[in-house]
């Protein structure tokens, strides 16, 4: 079933209204230059009236509104299903959010799990948190949290993190160059201590695939193309750190570490054959694992491959490949041992489909559809993917209604969120506590979404300069859209699109204000770039 067919949700759409005609564009305007947030409260309303608050964070739900509104991006598109999902992956996500002694947190599971650590934090999807929370407002949440993993008994190596580069990415959002260069010696400590315990002398990191968080994977553990991806891309956020600190020779230094694990996956974990990244098992004349698995993609999350690599994306789209209604699938379905399992382990990554791995390969495409011109994927795909993602998002309770979900993996050919239904299914239709909880995986915080319809969907693409710059991923008959109350470099921005320029009555055509003075404005869809104003010196990030 499709969200959009909830009637009654249809008729609230309708009903609201979710613009604000501003007769004077040039003028300095506060939050929500176009959008009125309370436009947008009913969605939350509608989640609160169909959820069975099992666990409470810092904000319950009924504070969720209260916090949401000042806080969060708010979106206005005419694909329903997307809209809603958006606000509901941000009613889920702050959820995660937990004060402890040691200031807040973001957590994955909202129970209690016995492999979590501190305060019930987990490493293996924090990148995911950063990436995602960078775009809320408050900075205290994500200041908090990044601090938490290196100085208030974290873990970040439990689990495979790219815990630089998400520092950097926030810095890109946010511009505290301060707080990022505070950081330098913490990211440059545990990336030294992930060379010491998980590099060999071939220069190339291992890691088991159940500390990548993909455990009972086909290709199973050794030199994989997640850690060497995040490897590759905290040198290069630690580089670009040090160079905002003046210091060269680090710079230099780390620049030096990306470029020799570049060389290294591109030569040793491609697959000429399969034109694919593979696994490679230690030991010496080892071949290259025989199945193609999702985590291949990987790479461009970091924009690590060289132009040539791009053939590998014709998997993503291929029915026998990765493509699926719930898609795409964690192992390319050709392969004997794809597995679609409801005995064994519940968290199997041979087969279904991850919302974790969806995030990061919806995030390398959109990487990639920003780069150099190729022929092997396009525009239509990415937002064709995202629909897939987006329609993922939903439980038909046992009454008949669909109601908005996120869960821990899915069934890629029916949707079933398989570990739900094989954890309730041992304790004979009672949950077994002893894996977890209640409802474990319940608005279980392992992925991004809102992230990709900001940087990806609209275009928003976070840099570390004064430039704005917006490339929408939208579909060509999108008649509107509009991105408003988007914290930026200390600025608050609006994008907006309005074929007609009667939707938001700021003109026609594909148009960025900051702090409601238009930066950029293009009569097509396409990139366009604008130049931020300058802030006082008072209100530098």
């Amino acid at each position: 079933m499709n969200l959009s067919n909830n009637k009654s949700m249809l008729t609230i759409l309708a009903l609201a209204l979710v613009v604000t005609t501003v007769s004077d564009a040039a003028a300095p305007k506060p939050a929500g230059f176009v959008l009125k947030a309370e436009s947008f409260r009913h969605f939350v309303e509608d989640f609160n009236k169909n959820d069975r608050e099992l666990y409470q964070g810092y904000y319950p739900n009924a504070a969720a509104w209260d916090f949401l509104k000042d806080n969060i991006p708010l979106l206005d598109c005419p694909d329903q299903d997307i809209q809603t999902t958006y606000y509901f992956r941000w009613w889920t996500y702050r959820k995660h959010l937990k004060q402890t002694p040691n200031g807040f947190i973001v957590d994955e599971f909202l129970p209690q799990v016995g492999w979590a650590g501190k305060y019930n934090s987990i490493s293996c999807a924090a990148g995911h948190h950063l990436y995602e929370g960078r775009w809320l407002k408050a900075p205290q949440y994500m200041d908090d949290y990044s601090v938490f993993w290196f100085r208030k008994g974290g873990e970040p190596r439990r689990y495979s993190f790219w815990a630089a580069d998400s520092i950097w990415a926030r810095y890109c959002v946010n511009g505290d160059q301060s707080f990022a260069i505070g950081l330098l010696p913490d990211l440059m400590a545990n990336y030294e201590a992930w060379e010491k315990s998980h590099r060999d002398a071939n220069g190339l990191y291992w890691q088991i695939d159940d500390r990548d968080g993909m455990e009972a994977s086909i290709g199973g553990s050794g030199y994989r193309a997640t850690i060497n991806s995040y490897q590759f891309g905290d040198a290069l956020a630690i580089a670009r750190i040090a160079e905002l600190a003046g210091k060269a020779d680090l710079a230099r230094e780390y620049r030096g570490k990306a470029a020799a694990i570049k060389e290294l996956v591109q030569a040793q974990l491609w697959d000429a054959d399969a034109r694919f990244f593979k696994v490679l098992p230690r030991g010496e004349n080892k071949p290259l694992a025989n199945v193609r698995e999702q985590h291949g993609f990987t790479p461009w999350y970091f924009n690590l491959p060289d132009p040539q690599f791009v053939v590998a994306w014709k998997q993503v789209m291929d029915p026998q490949g990765f493509y699926a209604p719930f898609g795409p699938t964690t192992a390319e379905q050709r392969h004997p041992q794809f597995t679609l399992a409801y005995a064994g382990h519940e968290c199997q990554w041979n087969g279904p489909s991850w919302p974790y791995a969806t995030a990061i390969t919806l995030t390398g495409l959109a990487n990639l559809l920003n780069g150099a011109p190729q022929d092997a994927i396009g525009a239509k795909d990415y937002f064709k993917l995202l629909k897939i993602y987006t329609q993922s998002h939903q439980l038909k309770l046992d009454d008949g209604r669909v109601v908005p979900w996120i869960d821990e993996n899915l069934n890629p050919a029916n949707g079933d969120w398989i570990s739900r239904t094989r954890l309730k299914a041992w304790k004979n239709g009672t949950w077994d506590a002893g894996k977890g909880g209640e409802e474990r995986g319940k608005d279980y915080n392992h992925s991004t979404y809102c992230d990709l319809v900001i940087s990806g969907l609209i275009g928003l693409r976070p840099r570390a300069d004064a430039t704005v710059e917006v490339n929408p991923l939208v579909p060509q008959g999108w008649a509107s859209f509009c991105l408003d109350q988007v914290p930026y470099h200390g600025h608050l921005l609006t994008i907006l699109w309005d074929q007609t320029g009667q939707r938001y009555h700021q003109g026609k055509g594909l148009r960025v204000f900051a702090d409601g003075r238009e930066i950029a404005t293009s009569a097509n869809l396409g990139r366009v770039t604008g130049l931020l104003p300058k802030l006082p010196a008072e209100h530098r990030p």
